[in-house]
């Protein structure tokens, strides 16, 4: 895209901002350079190559939802800092109104 194709102020005003002359030639030029970015991109040949949601094969990690037997009391509190009655005991977070 060359520089006659941005108009800043067509942007700034369509993204309701208000640039400062300063600010007008900075945004300017990153946008050219996004914009040139953007041509590399459009410029390789995807012919072939299937569409694809994640650049790596991704796999579910998570383990088959089966029923199983329940922890025991005993295990499920073996690594409680602190327990009674078999259950955990918990730092009391609300205070009394």
């Amino acid at each position: 895209m060359s520089e006659t194709d941005l108009n800043i102020d067509d942007v700034a005003r369509l993204a309701r901002l208000e640039l400062t002359d300063d600010e007008k030639v900075t945004y300017a030029k990153q946008l050219e350079q996004v914009l040139g970015h953007m041509d590399k991109l459009n410029a390789v040949n995807i012919d072939g190559v299937e569409p694809m949601a994640h650049a790596f094969s991704l796999t579910n990690v998570l383990e088959a939802d089966e029923a199983r037997e329940p922890l025991s009391p005993e295990a499920a509190l073996q690594n409680a800092p602190e327990q009674r009655d078999q259950q955990f005991v918990v730092p009391k977070v609300v205070e009394d109104a």
